[in-house]
């Protein structure tokens, strides 16, 4: 007997028979895991209204069902399309034979998971408890358009599946063009997928670029896709160097535990014999840290003559962790050390530069409020100079740094106005210490090269011994704007310093002595400003003349102590309306002052828009604090020693065509004439990218600068054709007529493949050694990884 539901039925039908055909394709191809808690129903074939359809049940559309009793058989013909909870199937016929336990699908079967994988099949042919089966003309294409596909998969035993003749493509439609292939892809006679294990075999795998194979191994095994960490060799690296010669390093990845693994890296050069280097990393409820540990006993140091890399054992240790203590605070540490300063270089450690800042640190945030405290301690990488007679700025590097313990940060803003304004409290503590001065000197082997008496100049930069400060600084402030649309903002602060400081041979470096000291700035000041809206034919804009007004005592205890963190201190445009023009907290500017702006911002009827600003800073009375004569010399060739100050101006121009330009300078107050001028070009042109970048600074004698400074950098990348392209950058000493840094290189890249070479050369160098001339290649493909390595050619 056969009963048909005929055009168009829809019915919720009970059983697990058709859910097995959308969870064996799944199964099949790899996205494992998807149906295991599938509902446990029995196979029989029912129908049941929608009320009546508990979770798990599925919709069936189809031209017409059919149910024969005789053989015990069920059909769906005709457009069927199968809804079983966030899976889509779709086919031509499905049919379930109840005595075989068999369920068939054919004519172009179509799977969608709920994660957007599509899963395409010829026809399948698999039992309903998806233990055996059979898929013809496999593929599978995943959310991410990573795609497999196979002549034909075949389930058995319930946890097996083996491919025959299947391909991987590391995507489908590359970059976003249909139809477009891939440049390499993995095909293998058979692989075979162990559900339980979770991995994937290749039997006689192929390695194919642009077609053509390049790479075979008879057996390759790697995680199945739902693995996220396995035990395995990572791509290997290689490198090349005069004095390490020729080098491979072999990743290996141990997975310990779920939170837990093992990086082993060993590395083998030509030269210098066997590098160990293992990274253990560990993840907590609270947080995670890692401890890396690297070191070698060298076959040839004396390929390193001129540093300190000519030793037998070398190595290096480093070390990070974070943890969370709650929603608001957390605490951590960033540290790394080596047996020598050159270490890090030498081997390319990833942990190198010209210094390492070991910190320990705890962090609070609360809204606006944030604290930070930090124990620093500073390695330093860059080798002593070894040419003779070089200055003590280039000398004895690493006993100059200071141990930071600690420096707290603290900032706190009021949750209600006060008296209308808003008012915060910045607190700093600063303590650390020093065993050698770091010492300036403007003439260091005393035969007047300079132009100035043997060896008299010095600038201090660092004194020697133990410096201890706490700062509160309590600011308020408030804004009124009357109906003429005039800007008026109050403000006050009061600044207070506790600071003792106990520096070694201090008059030899013009500090006071072992002392105590205390210190106060209160400050009061006004902010005008009145922007007035301009129009005309070119465009509309907004001028705003700026007045700032501040009225304080002169600064005390000037030159007594250290000055660790105030020695930065750039005037210009950015900083004209800062209330306290010191970059830190040591110094403190002190005495009344006048600041005068005009600032402009602008679109014109062409889309450009402009924003500038020039102005200039009258002292008004008291002791001029950046006049003051110190062993730091910060405030000189400023541009604000004087009673009044250069002018400051910058400049900002969008063409909204593609090209941006930024630009600032300090003219002389006296003359006009430039101080300091700085600018940047940013453009888009076609298939061209730049950037051009200047700086001029005129000399400053007082600071040991005799010569004028110019230079330019720029930088471009030029699109050849599709996904290549040439790229290069240059750093150009103007004065001296000398390309100090430079680098070109070719790069291609796609969705599925990139890589790139590139030659730079580097003559920064202060230890005599040649210029730094290295080749770089790397080489990347999707969902593989990349590698790459570097080769340093030495004259």
């Amino acid at each position: 007997m056969r009963i048909s539901v005929v055009p168009t039925a829809r019915a919720r039908l009970r059983g697990r028979a058709l859910a097995g055909v959308a969870a064996a394709a799944i199964l099949a191809s790899g996205a494992v895991g998807s149906f295991a808690q599938a509902p446990d129903e029995p196979s029989l074939f029912g129908l049941a209204t929608s009320e009546e359809a508990p979770d798990g049940r599925m919709l069936v559309e189809a031209d017409s069902l059919v149910y024969d009793i005789d053989t015990e058989t069920i059909s769906a013909v005709g457009g069927v399309v199968i809804y079983y909870g966030s899976y889509t199937l779709t086919a031509g016929r499905v049919d379930v034979d109840r005595r075989t336990e068999r369920v068939a699908a054919s004519g172009g079967v179509t799977i969608v998971d709920p994660a957007g994988n599509v899963i395409r099949g010829q026809a399948l042919d698999l039992t309903d408890d998806l233990a055996d089966g059979v898929i013809e003309a496999l593929e599978l294409v995943t959310e991410e358009r990573i795609a497999f596909t196979a002549t034909r998969a075949t389930r058995r035993g319930g946890d097996v599946t083996e491919f025959e003749e299947g391909v991987y493509l590391p995507c489908v439609d590359c970059d976003g063009v249909p139809g477009r292939k891939p440049v390499w892809q993995i095909s293998a006679r058979k692989i075979v997928h162990r559900q339980g294990e979770r991995t994937i075999t290749f039997e006689d795998a192929r390695f194919e670029f642009l077609g053509v194979p390049i790479a075979w191994v008879p057996v390759l095994t790697q995680p199945d896709p739902t693995v996220r960490r396995k035990s395995g060799f990572l791509v290997p690296e290689p490198s090349w160097s005069n004095s390490r010669g020729v080098g491979i390093a072999v990743p290996y990845f141990w997975v310990l535990a779920p939170n837990m693994d093992v990086t082993f890296a060993p590395t083998v050069y030509s030269r210098q014999g066997f590098l160990a280097d293992v990274e253990f990393r560990h993840r907590l409820v609270q947080g995670a840290y890692s401890i890396r540990l690297a070191g070698l006993r060298q076959n040839s140091p004396e390929e390193f003559d001129g540093g300190s890399g000519d030793r037998k054992y070398r190595g290096s240790v480093s070390t990070e962790g974070r943890f969370v203590i709650n929603e608001r605070w957390n605490w951590g540490w960033n540290i790394a050390a080596a047996t020598d300063r050159a270490f890090f270089d030498n081997y390319d450690r990833e942990e190198g530069g010209d210094d390492i800042v070991n910190d320990v640190f705890l962090t609070g945030v609360d809204g606006r409020n944030r604290f930070d405290a930090h124990l620093y301690g500073f390695f330093v990488t860059q080798e002593d100079s070894t040419l003779a007679g070089a200055p003590s700025q280039d000398l004895d590097l690493q006993e100059k740094q200071p141990y930071v313990h600690p420096v707290i940060d603290h900032q706190v803003y009021a949750g209600q106005p006060v008296a209308g304004g808003e008012l915060s409290f910045t607190t700093n503590v600063t303590s650390l210490s020093r065993t050698n001065r770091d010492i300036y000197e403007f003439d260091a082997d005393g035969d007047g090269i300079y132009g100035r008496p043997d060896g008299e100049d010095v600038r201090l930069r660092g004194a020697a011994g133990t410096y201890t400060r706490a700062s509160v600084d309590m600011l308020w402030r408030r804004r009124f704007t009357d109906s003429l649309g005039q800007v008026f903002t109050p403000f006050a602060y009061v600044r207070g310093d506790l600071m003792f400081s106990a520096p070694n041979d201090a008059g030899a470096v013009g500090l006071a002595d072992d002392r105590f000291a205390a210190r106060a700035m209160p400050a009061v000041g006004l902010e005008y400003a009145y922007p007035v809206m301009v129009e005309g034919s070119l465009g509309t804009g907004v001028v705003e003349p700026v007045a700032q007004l501040i009225l304080r005592p002169s600064e005390r205890e000037v030159g007594n102590f250290p000055n660790e963190d105030a020695q930065s201190l750039v005037f210009d445009a950015t900083t004209l309306f800062d209330y306290d023009k010191f970059s830190g907290f040591d110094r403190v500017e002190g005495g009344g002052r006048l600041n005068l702006g005009l600032r402009y911002s602008g679109r014109l009827v062409n889309g450009i828009t402009v924003s500038g600003l020039v102005g200039q800073s009258v002292h008004l009375f008291g002791e001029n604090s950046f006049s003051e004569d110190t062993a730091y010399q910060t405030g000189e060739d400023s541009g604000l020693d004087g009673d009044v100050s250069d002018y400051v101006a910058s400049l900002s121009v969008d063409t909204a065509r593609g090209l941006l330009f930024n630009g600032a300078a300090r003219f002389d107050q006296d003359d006009a004439s430039p101080n300091r001028v700085e600018g940047q070009m940013v453009g888009v042109a076609g298939r061209l990218t730049g950037m051009l970048t200047y700086a001029w600074i005129r000399r400053q004698p007082d600071l040991g600068l005799e010569d004028d400074r110019s230079e330019v950098q720029a930088a471009a990348s030029l699109q050849l054709a599709d996904h290549w392209r040439l790229f290069g950058a240059t750093r150009y000493d103007i004065e001296n007529d000398n390309f100090v840094r430079q680098a070109v290189g070719v790069a291609y890249d796609d969705e599925a493949f990139s890589a790139s070479l590139a030659y730079s050369e580097d003559k920064t160098r202060a230890t005599g050694e040649p210029i730094d001339r290295t080749v770089f290649f790397r080489l990347g493909f999707r969902t593989l990884g990349e590698t790459g390595g570097s080769a340093d050619i030495m004259e």
